[in-house]
């Protein structure tokens, strides 16, 4: 690493952590050839973040061309691969407002409402415990704060829903990280005692379709 490269911190975590270099290499692939329509959702959540900022699951870093100036983001990852390449894109696009901490989202190593603002994009579907993880972001997010998401779900058509649910044993063993194309973010979000402000649904092919975005608060 060079000298002005960013120090990953890492704290005593009881939740997964890993290292899976050719998801990483996959991921980070995958995320620099996003449609346009995934990059312009992806811009629109992540510039509404502001103040002191956590994103969860942070990959290896798509999201971080988006965020205002003025905000300090504080970025999760459990996977070690993904933050080194994350590391490496913060130098390369001379990103200043960025700090990575290596840690699960079913366990981030931070204070009660200690945030402005949670942000997750493309995570749910790949997460151990959502609900662990959603009751994370609303114990980390101060009052009134705000649960910023991008994330794909389970259909609400019944063939293309009872669709998903069949093939996602074997998508996540072809993704080769866990990715699930049938979970339930919404009622998730909304179990775990957050509330939906605003919320917009798009696309209509599965696997990974549609997409939910929108914002919710404590």
């Amino acid at each position: 690493m060079s000298k002005s490269s960013p120090v990953i911190h890492s704290a005593p975590s009881v939740g997964r952590l890993k290292a899976n270099r050719w998801f990483a290499t996959f991921w980070d692939w995958m995320s620099s050839h996003e449609s346009k329509p995934v990059k312009k959702i992806r811009a629109s959540i992540v510039s509404q973040a502001s103040g002191r900022v956590l994103e969860i699951g942070s990959g290896t870093g798509a999201s971080f061309q988006y965020y205002i100036p003025e905000a300090h983001v504080v970025a999760t990852e459990p996977d070690a691969e993904m933050l080194k390449r994350a590391a490496r894109h913060i130098d390369e696009r001379g990103i200043t407002n960025v700090e990575l901490h290596r840690a699960p989202a079913e366990a981030v190593p931070f204070e009660a409402a200690s945030f402005d603002t949670v942000v997750s994009c493309l995570v749910f579907c790949h997460v151990d415990d959502a609900s662990a993880a959603l009751s994370e972001i609303r114990r980390v997010l101060k009052p009134g704060g705000s649960f910023l998401f991008m994330e794909h779900v389970r259909s609400e058509n019944g063939l293309w829903g009872w669709l998903q649910d069949r093939v996602n044993p074997v998508w996540r063993r072809l993704l080769g990280a866990g990715c699930n194309c049938n979970r339930r973010t919404q009622k998730a979000i909304e179990a775990a005692g957050l509330t939906i402000e605003s919320i917009t649904r798009e696309g209509a092919v599965p696997p990974t379709s549609p997409y939910i975005y929108g914002v919710a608060r404590t």
